[in-house]
């Protein structure tokens, strides 16, 4: 009796919360990786992916999500659930298809059925579902495409009688559909069957990112939809509902992408796609993407900003068909000149700078109703979201921020209208939002007091007021999906800490600074000094995979990150600052922003201090190994080391020319001065070396050139070397080995 009542004591005593671990690598292999948000038609379901990644198995596989726009109850993944009763407290998301892998979910017009992509009988391949409205449920799947270069990048016609796809294919494969076919597939099986590998070059992007082209280029198809209803009640001949090319020729249409908004959309009829393409003979030393518009039915494409020598891209129609939105840069052959968003009248030709007033990188965007364009733009470690309505600013807007954070992958509804009194952020916008804390989730749109006039807006708008909506007047973020809740609340994290201090040339320079979890301030903590890529990149408050600063500050580290010149989110001439200056302001920035720290933050120790950088933050640990011995190690990934072998191996020979200001045998000085090989002498810090065989923007022979040389000069030093992957580590046990290597070997050095 005695130990049941004692029992019965502690089960009325009241529960405790789990204390925090802080975060392994583990827990982040946990967490969902959601893709963007794609809204139905009458806007009450959001589609969306989520990654699961397994890491015993070593792969990643999407799934296919759903999410009603209504929704957003906190709480673990449901089981299919009616909106009524996820509202009631019920989690609100889940998965569509657990069957099946899916990615890329796009509705159909009439919202009864969307495709995705899957690999489930092999390759990458557009099937259909039947979607149920009423209780957001899928009836069947049917497969659409069985071509043999596969399909990517779907997207249906707004008039729903086609659906676009894009396939890597042999250009000189023409004719009709099933001879186009059957022409890549001979094609493709040969080579793969054939005992001789070898490749023939006669131009130059033979090779780009990580694979090579192999006599491929990407194309755009568009596949007829002849069916009512799902299944569909008869059979289709391949030449009825085959593939048609609408990008024929030795072009890429799109070029290659790392990600972002698509390079090619419908016109509101259905009958016109335009989309991006460069036509440079020399494409690896052009920036020169064109939009090119083309009839559906077949026909002569048109290039429409001919006229502009720099990059034009991402396309995006108004819902009334008057205009096409996109971006440009106006700097030929520099990849990182600002991303301005243009405005294309198809009925006069004339083209409209619409920012030109606003000196940020236009993000993504998109159009809520015939009026309005919301956009996302970095701004000093965020990624807020703006609105504006062109029409209010015939001369160039001042876009108004109107929710802060770091914000992507807007989609938006129709349902603004210029004219009234009061003017506001589209009711049906929808965005994902990260922290530094947490990985993507899907939010929408709260409104605040919007009681802010027409004229105000106007004003602001046209530049005439400099005076910020007020804080009341900002949107308010709603979160719809809480897929990694269950993992994130069982770790601590800190957040992340700007700071602000003089760096080179006089400017104010931003940092930031991650604590260690349970951050004891009357402690001394080493240092992980983490060096950006791009170099127009930065750091900032947004979530990383592959350089997660939770991650590494989770083992006792303080982590701290610098904007140094050429970082991104504080005004083009900011980012112009690093052109041929790679060694000089950014490593002032560097070492004055450590300096700043140091001097600021008492527990801080800094004999304990350890540099890390990949791609250009790799040329940057390899220029510190030259230039200072503050660091106890070194981690250098990808990075350059010697600026002139590194022109002769990577693909995008723009990108060097425009940084060093011409070729190595143009301008030899500019690349030897700051080449971090000619500085060898003076390495004597401890260094890990990192890179992977199928990196071809910074090729591998540049890591084992800097492991070569360190080993000779007695350098404590080791690489790790990745057979199977390019600039990033991307497969998770690869990834877990480079987490557990970086991690021990700083400790090694600073841990002692």
């Amino acid at each position: 009796m005695r130990r049941l009542a004692f029992l019965l004591v502690l089960l009325s005593l009241p529960a405790f919360p789990q204390a925090k671990h802080p975060f392994t690598f583990e827990d982040m292999m946990k967490l969902k990786r959601i893709g963007e948000p794609v809204p139905s038609p009458d806007g009450k379901w959001v589609l969306f992916s989520a990654v699961d990644v397994d890491l015993a198995a070593n792969t990643k596989t999407p799934h296919i999500w759903i999410v009603p726009l209504n929704g957003g109850a906190k709480g673990s993944v449901g089981t299919g659930d009616s909106p009524v009763q996820q509202s009631a407290g019920r989690p609100s998301e889940r998965i569509l298809i657990p069957d099946q892998d899916g990615d890329r979910p796009r509705w159909a017009p009439n919202g009864k059925w969307f495709s995705f992509l899957s690999t489930k009988e092999g390759g990458s391949q557009i099937w259909i579902a039947d979607f149920d409205g009423a209780v957001g449920a899928v009836k069947g799947v049917y497969k659409l495409t069985s071509i043999a270069t596969e399909a990517g990048g779907e997207l249906w016609s707004p008039d729903g009688k086609n659906i676009l796809f894009t396939s890597d294919v042999y250009p000189q494969c023409v004719g009709t559909p099933k001879e186009v076919d059957n022409c890549n597939g001979t094609k493709l099986y040969e080579a793969r069957d054939s005992k001789v590998k070898a490749q023939i070059f006669d131009r130059l992007l033979y090779r780009h990112w990580n694979a090579y082209k192999e006599g491929r280029r990407s194309h755009i198809f568009v596949n007829p939809v002849l069916f009512d209803t799902l299944p569909p009640t008869k059979a289709f001949s391949f030449e009825e509902a085959g593939p048609r090319d609408l990008t024929p020729g030795d072009y890429d249409a799109p070029p290659f992408s790392l990600g972002g908004q698509d390079d090619y959309a419908f016109s509101p009829d259905g009958q016109e796609i335009c989309y991006t393409s460069n036509h440079d003979k020399v494409e690896a030393t052009s920036t020169n993407n064109d939009l090119w518009i083309v009839p559906v039915n077949g026909g002569p494409a048109k290039n429409i900003t001919a006229d502009n020598p720099a990059s034009d891209s991402t396309p995006l129609y108004s819902p009334d068909g008057k205009y096409i939105a996109y971006r440009a840069q106006q700097r030929p052959g520099y990849e990182s000149d600002r991303f301005r968003l243009m405005l294309y009248d198809r009925k006069t030709g004339e083209k409209k700078n619409l920012t030109e007033n606003f000196d940020h990188w236009v993000g993504s965007f998109g159009w809520a109703g015939p009026h309005e364009i919301d956009l996302t733009a970095e701004d000093e470690g965020e990624s807020p979201i703006y609105y504006f309505f062109p029409e209010l600013c015939p001369n160039g807007c001042y876009p108004i921020k109107v929710m802060d954070g770091f914000n992507d992958d807007i989609a938006a509804g129709e349902n603004t209208v210029v004219g009234k009194q009061v003017i506001h952020l589209s009711e049906l916008i929808v965005f994902s939002r990260m922290s530094i804390q947490g990985p993507s989730e899907l939010f929408t749109a709260e409104h605040g007091d919007y009681a802010v006039g027409f004229d105000r807006i106007s004003a602001i708008l046209r530049g005439e007021s400099k005076e910020p909506l007020p804080k009341n007047a900002m949107a308010k973020p709603r979160q719809l999906t809480h897929l990694n809740d269950a993992v994130l609340s069982q770790v601590a994290m800190s957040p992340l800490e700007p700071f602000w201090f003089d760096g080179a040339k006089g400017d104010k320079v931003q940092g930031f600074l991650v604590k260690p979890p349970n951050f004891d301030p009357s402690k001394k903590y080493p240092v992980k000094f983490l060096l950006h890529g791009g170099p127009q990149g930065a750091w900032g408050d947004d979530w990383s995979y592959r350089w997660n600063p939770e991650l590494f500050a989770a083992n006792g580290y303080v982590v701290i990150m610098i904007n140094f010149h050429g970082s991104t989110g504080y005004g083009q001439k900011f980012i112009d600052a690093i052109n041929g200056d790679w060694g000089g302001a950014p490593f002032e920035d560097l070492m004055k922003g450590l300096d700043y720290a140091e001097k600021t933050y008492p527990f801080i120790d800094k004999d304990r201090e350890c540099a890390l950088g990949a791609s250009f933050g790799g040329y940057m640990a390899n220029w510190v190994l030259g230039h200072t011995d503050r660091f106890k190690c070194i981690v250098s990934h990808d990075g350059t080391f010697n600026n002139e072998s590194d022109y002769g191996t990577t693909e995008e020979l723009w990108f060097n020319e425009w940084e060093f200001k011409g070729t190595p045998w143009t301008n030899r000085e500019l690349y030897r001065k700051w080449s971090p090989h000619l500085f060898a002498t003076n390495f004597k810090t401890p260094t890990l070396v990192v890179h992977g065989q199928l990196d071809y923007r910074l090729d591998v022979s540049e890591g084992f050139q800097l492991f070569t040389t360190l080993q000779r000069l007695g350098v404590p030093s080791k690489m790790l070397y990745f057979p199977d992957e390019g600039h990033w580590v991307l497969k998770p046990q690869n990834s877990q080995l480079w987490y557990k290597t970086v991690n021990d070997w700083v400790d090694q050095w600073t841990k002692k």
